[in-house]
């Protein structure tokens, strides 16, 4: 994913779709759709999602006026404003660490003018690497001046698992040395879990001693994406969250020195060593893993990065719940409010990345969600449980916001017991099924099971499990942290015989996702417009996913197969 810095534009100037009297038109309307209550004399009342509510709610979120709601710019801050007025029309408690507000602490790091400078010392010489035409890397937020000096050693895939028998770095001594590792690995690997495994390359290099990290480009991945063009992608800018101690979570600095190297490139520092390039190359085609090895050559790795520090907020709100006892344990509801801003590609007519499926729908769900809560406990039917509602920020710069809150959670981490987090329903087609992501790991997934049955909504499994999305959104934040969670995606069937719900869902991913083209009139001209009214049935369904668990006896837990329930939770949470 790639970011820039863009200054607010005039909006007329960006082709502004709503106009400010339409815009309040839609709070309008959303304050009275909010502010509807049941009268005090009701006991019972079976709460359903308002389709007009949801309607309300996405328009203003994904108003030009809000600019694509880029996590730091004033569009955002003006979503998390709305949110948290929202959450006080409907009554919630506030629940971050100031009000509905936990504000966020980010380091945004960019290359310096003065280019990365890559050099290999072999003993036929030194050569002289230059940046994107042989190497590319990226800006550091440890620190503003990365330079590394190292011999270098080659660890194969560069990956360890204990589950799966894997350790590339069997008999390597990599203390502070740079370790250079081919992209992959993973293949044969359950999804999921491979595309944890293959995000943790980095970490299990520092861990080791290491003191830098080369990403080899392969031929086989030439073929695919030529390194010409991968360079293209590279280099933007990079974001962290601040612990207390001002240092950025997630940037080892013990790793100076980082690169994404083409093998063309690399081909002298495997002069001399035990095994040349073309024995890897060879491994790699024939499907088996490549040796690792020490290399008789070693790289100086210099970059200057410059910061800048800003600050966003989550957004959280609470529902007490009615037990004396439960009511001290959460359920938490979180979907992201923060999208990608505006546009780069100035040759479209519009300029903003409205982002009105991604994720202003998955925000218009979760108020719609907690309206339907509210109207529980004015009933006299509130959940035993607490439940929480976290707007969260900066999910595009690499699930941060989320992430922040799992380290620095408002309420003990300990008393959540799951999350459901709502991210881009695709409200194109009247889906006729469900995909939960996260429903094999833990009890929740027969509770998805239910809460879609009552609905006359099926249950299916995941039909592109090569995308490994259960570890792309903000639950997975949670989910490293022990705790359970569930993430609902509109299924690929249509209750309309005459649509294809999966090609309706492949053609936004192609066409409008990350894009201008996220956005109300074009998703309207494309697709006929948005299903409010099956946005209020996925609301329907996230809702009572949320109130069974709240009142359950027994809070949800792993199952005992799950890999992530082995790796990240207590062995209490885990059973059969």
């Amino acid at each position: 994913m790639e970011y820039q810095n863009v200054s607010r534009r005039d909006t007329h100037a960006m082709g502004q779709k709503f106009t400010l009297p339409a815009l309040l038109t839609a709070l309008a309307a959303a304050f009275l759709l909010s502010a509807c209550a049941p009268a005090p004399e009701q006991q019972k009342v079976t709460s359903s999602a308002n389709p007009d509510a949801v309607q309300a709610h996405l328009e203003f979120l994904a108003s030009d006026l809000l600019e694509g709601r880029d996590t730091g710019e004033r569009g955002h801050e003006i979503a998390s404003h709305y949110i948290a007025a929202q959450y006080k029309i409907m009554g919630l408690k506030e629940a971050g660490t100031d009000g509905f507000y936990q504000r966020v602490p980010f380091r945004s790091a960019r290359l310096a003018d003065t280019q990365p400078t890559f050099v290999i010392a072999t003993p036929s010489g030194e050569h002289e690497l230059q940046y994107r035409r042989h190497f590319t890397t990226t800006a550091s937020t440890a620190e503003e001046i990365s330079e590394v000096n190292a011999e270098v050693v080659f660890v194969g895939y560069g990956l360890v698992s204990e589950t799966f028998g894997i350790n590339d770095y069997e008999g390597l001594d990599v203390e502070n040395k740079i370790v250079i590792a081919v992209s992959g690995g993973t293949q044969g690997l359950p999804s999921e879990e491979a595309a944890h495994l293959g995000a943790q390359k980095q970490r299990q290099a520092a861990e080791r001693g290491a003191v830098g990290f080369i990403t080899l480009h392969t031929p086989e991945r030439e073929a695919v994406r030529p390194f010409e063009q991968a360079v293209l992608f590279a280099g933007g800018a990079r974001m962290r969250w601040l612990d207390t101690d001002g240092n950025a979570h997630g940037e080892d600095g013990q790793l100076r020195g980082s690169a994404y190297l083409d093998y063309r490139a690399a081909e002298p520092m495997f002069d001399g060593a035990e095994y040349t390039l073309e024995d890897i190359w060879a491994a790699l085609e024939a499907g088996e893993r490549p040796p690792s090895f020490a290399l008789n050559a070693s790289a100086t790795m210099r970059r200057e990065s410059i910061f800048s520090e800003i600050d966003s907020p989550n957004v959280i709100g609470m529902i007490e719940g009615s037990d004396p006892t439960l009511k001290h344990e959460y359920v938490l509801y979180t979907a992201h409010s923060d999208h990608i801003g505006l546009a780069r590609d100035f040759s479209t007519t519009s300029k903003v990345n409205n982002g009105a499926l991604d994720n202003a729908a998955g925000v218009a769900v979760m108020l719609e969600t907690a309206r339907m809560y509210a109207e529980q406990v004015a009933a006299g039917n509130g959940p035993r449980r607490s439940i929480l509602f976290a707007a969260v920020t900066a999910e595009e710069k690499g699930l941060l916001g989320a992430d922040y809150f799992a380290h620095n959670p408002t309420v003990p981490l300990s008393s959540i017991v799951a999350n459901v987090n709502l991210d881009m329903p695709v409200l194109l087609y009247p889906f006729a099924d469900v995909i939960a992501f996260g429903a094999d790991h833990s009890s929740l997934g027969d509770v998805v099971a239910r809460a879609a049955g009552r609905h006359n909504i099926a249950l299916s499994p995941d039909p592109m499990p090569e995308q490994a999305i259960f570890t792309r959104s903000d639950h997975y934040t949670l989910v490293r942290q022990g705790i359970p969670a569930v993430f609902l995606m509109t299924g690929f069937t249509s209750q309309d015989e005459d649509e294809d719900g999966g090609e309706i869902w492949g053609k936004f991913f192609a066409e409008n996702y990350h894009r201008p083209g996220d956005d109300i009139e074009t998703l309207t001209e494309t697709y006929g417009g948005i299903r409010y009214d099956f946005g209020a049935l996925f609301t329907d369904i996230n809702f009572e996913i949320g109130m069974e668990i709240a009142n359950a006896d027994e809070a949800p837990y792993w199952l005992s197969d799950s890999y992530f329930g082995k790796i990240f939770s207590a062995d209490s949470s885990v059973r059969d």
